[in-house]
């Protein structure tokens, strides 16, 4: 994290970090009103026959939304009717992002026992599984599932026409990743007394910091925070799509609210905390409309 944020490395043992932050000015008022706003969706009655079928759909349009933020801003219905993803660098996005929502729900005992194992899974699949030589989404093979090397670039989708990156801050050198990781993993595995909203910012917000692979560090960045949502039990259905409330909020106002992470003040980490907060509150909206769809029968 931030040089003025927590750091699992120097805190004294029995200290929580994260639960510090959870106390900052207007943090326990987003932590309530998505709380209020998750036991709401959950309490239609629509997901007592078909959450399955609301989580399938929640996971569609998190997809899409994690991908227009990665610079691929395709319709719903764009996602939805293609199968071929291997073409040009939105549609590799576009892959990437639904096989990454896919893979989330399937980590979540992994990631309670090391994060980093599970951050390489979700590179690997991003990057469309490869093992060797060059990946479905040209990435070459030896760089994907680890960390970079020093001296490595980064882009956030592979190829010629990948587009210009959402963040721009200066990148860690691959040691301060090294540590930082080791960090945020240590956080995660003694756990914390902080609300779960505090914990997925947290883990969203140090991964986007670093962008520890060569690529598709936006996508897996937003992957962690669903497993954390998902893990914490929060989400456990996983029909609250975070990733729609950030593409719904906009580009600008993502960068903006990450900026205040990097800056580690108390402000900046209120601003990025409620901000992810009023993401998660923007996918219930998004699900309520489909369980409302289903229970008119117009999907």
């Amino acid at each position: 994290m931030s040089t003025t944020a927590p750091n699992a490395s120097s805190a004294p043992r029995g200290h929580d970090p994260l639960a510090t932050l959870g106390s900052l000015p207007g943090v326990p008022d987003a932590v309530d009103s998505v709380r209020k706003a998750v036991d709401a969706v959950y309490g239609h009655r629509v997901m007592r026959r078909r959450s399955n079928e609301v989580t399938s759909e929640a996971a569609l349009r998190a997809a899409r939304g994690s991908a227009a933020l990665s610079g691929a801003d395709w319709a719903l219905e764009e996602v939805r009717r293609r199968s071929d993803f291997s073409a040009a660098a939105d549609a590799l996005t576009v892959g990437a992002a639904l096989r990454l929502t896919a893979e989330a729900g399937q980590l979540l005992s992994i990631w309670r026992q090391s994060p980093v194992r599970v951050l390489a899974r979700l590179h690997l699949v991003a990057a469309g599984g490869a093992g060797a030589g060059t990946g479905d989404g040209g990435v070459a093979g030896e760089t994907v599932g680890r960390p970079r090397l020093a001296g490595e670039p980064v882009v956030e989708t592979p190829g010629p026409d990948s587009p210009k990156p959402l963040i721009e801050a200066p990148l860690p050198a691959a040691d301060e990743v090294a540590g930082r990781l080791n960090g945020l993993s240590e956080l995660v595995i003694a756990g914390s007394s902080a609300p779960a909203l505090v914990t997925a910012a947290v883990v969203h917000g140090e991964l986007l910091a670093l962008r520890p692979f060569g690529s598709y560090n936006g996508l897996v960045a937003r992957a962690a925070e669903r497993i954390v949502l998902i893990g914490s039990g929060l989400d456990p259905k996983s029909i609250c799509p975070s990733e729609v409330g950030h593409a719904e909020l906009g580009r600008a106002a993502y960068v903006a609210a990450f900026d205040g992470y990097l800056s580690g003040t108390p402000d900046g980490m209120a601003a990025w905390i409620t901000h992810c907060g009023r993401a998660v509150e923007l996918g219930v909206r998004e699900s309520t409309a489909v369980c409302e769809a289903l229970q008119r029968g117009a999907a």
